[in-house]
């Protein structure tokens, strides 16, 4: 991809992930495909800010700003009472990143139905290649990979089924 560009991140919640080994090898794949975007000329990168996947690549992309500091982190909250309902560290943990975030965009005031869809849609419409953690295309982050695949986005989708199997070729944890 020539010049710069925005990236949008999707990614399933803990529960949903694999642990030990498994879960490092994600992790390890979602970092090497954040450093390809910014390689690649990304200059913003858009996260939900839900827990698990999101927050780790937040966490990734403020990590990255040492190498890469015109890289932007924009936080898209689905409405801005999102994180009343984070309780603890992980609370202390989503408002530092935001913190750090260049710019927070909440949505809407308070939650509605639909607030995550049109969530999703506002960070694949600023986007030109997504980035995403999947096991399940029947949630949350498999509508965001479809929206992204009929926006035309460049797609760098890490598939937990091929992840995890024992040894396959590095080639097969992306689809395009």
């Amino acid at each position: 991809m020539k010049g710069s560009f925005g990236v949008c991140i999707t990614g399933h919640r803990p529960e949903k992930l694999p642990t030990g080994a498994a879960l490092r090898m994600l992790q390890s794949l979602l970092y090497r495909e954040i450093e390809s975007a910014m390689e690649d000329g990304a200059h913003t990168f858009y996260t939900g800010m839900a827990r698990g996947v999101d927050l780790w690549a937040a966490d990734m992309i403020l990590h990255f700003r040492k190498q890469y500091p015109a890289v932007n982190l924009v936080c898209v909250l689905p409405c801005a009472d999102r994180t009343e309902t984070i309780s603890g560290p992980e609370r202390f943990h989503v408002h530092a990143v935001m913190q750090a975030a260049d710019q927070v965009i909440p949505l809407s005031e308070h939650f509605y139905r639909g607030c995550f869809r049109d969530r999703n849609a506002y960070m694949v419409q600023h986007s030109r290649r997504l980035i995403a953690v999947v096991a399940d295309f029947r949630s949350g982050t498999g509508q965001t990979i479809h929206l992204a695949e009929r926006a035309g986005l460049d797609m760098r989708v890490i598939s937990l089924e091929k992840a995890v199997r024992k040894d396959p070729p590095a080639h097969e944890y992306f689809t395009s």
